[in-house]
């Protein structure tokens, strides 16, 4: 079964881009993934095509029209999930592409500007509103080729071994073990011991245990979902997720 993307995009030669080298590119190729693009402008009904207007209210930039988008996503409504890239959508989670890389495909919408017209999500609640990172873009663009990676990097024969993906960052909840390889010392740094003992066991609870501590130190939000036990701050306080209620 081909995994099959559709994305609305204003630029669709930006499609596949980097996903038609490398492993996306090889498994593009086999026919594991498809790729399609569907640009917006051609729903528009001025001669201009236009696809945005002025906020309403006032303010800087331009908004992208619910009418425009909504018959673009009408075009392309399926079984599929819809995504739409956007700041302001709830942070997109490795459970989440894991859902969706074992479904038939994704619809990805691109914003761009100021970002849509919140009656296209009023009048589409199919469609979810997911964000990469707390960091604002020049487009949906790149954000939804990372999601289509993330997905096709899943699909059966993809990386070739079925346990590739298996012990990965946030996979089990914790981000991952640090990884080694040869040679075995390297600027007066060595492999660490347990990693050259041969000893599955040790190493499996190395692993687990310095797992446990790089999420603890540097991602506290996992931590806390993982272990149910909120980071304490240096001065012994544990850490709180929002101020209480003035």
């Amino acid at each position: 079964m081909t995994f099959a993307a559709t994305i609305l995009t204003l630029y669709p030669e930006m499609f596949p881009g980097p996903l038609g080298q490398s492993l996306a590119g090889k498994a593009l190729e086999r026919g594991d993934w498809s790729c399609a693009t569907v640009n917006p402008r051609d729903f528009a009904t001025d001669r201009h095509r236009t696809v945005d207007d002025t906020p309403a209210g006032g303010g800087a930039g331009m908004v992208l029209k619910a009418d425009i988008f909504g018959a673009a996503v009408d075009s392309v409504a399926d079984e599929r999930p819809i995504l739409a890239m956007t700041p302001r959508g709830k942070p997109i989670t490795q459970q989440r592409i894991r859902e969706i890389a074992q479904g038939t495909g994704v619809t990805l919408i691109c914003g761009r500007f100021e970002g849509f017209d919140e009656r296209l999500f009023e009048a589409r609640p199919q469609i979810e509103q997911v964000s990469l990172a707390d960091i604002v873009l020049s487009g949906g663009e790149v954000a939804a080729l990372a999601i289509l990676d993330a997905c096709i990097r899943l699909l059966p024969g993809v990386m070739g071994a079925p346990d590739s993906g298996a012990e990965e960052s946030f996979e089990n909840g914790l981000l991952e073990y640090p990884q080694y390889t040869r040679p075995t010392e390297w600027e007066g740094r060595t492999i660490p011991e347990v990693l050259r003992s041969g000893d599955h066991a040790k190493i499996a609870a190395w692993r687990k245990s310095k797992s446990e501590e790089i999420t603890r130190l540097r991602r506290p939000d996992l931590w806390e979902r993982y272990s149910g036990d909120p980071v304490q701050s240096a001065s012994g306080a544990r850490r709180k997720d929002k101020e209480p209620d003035q």
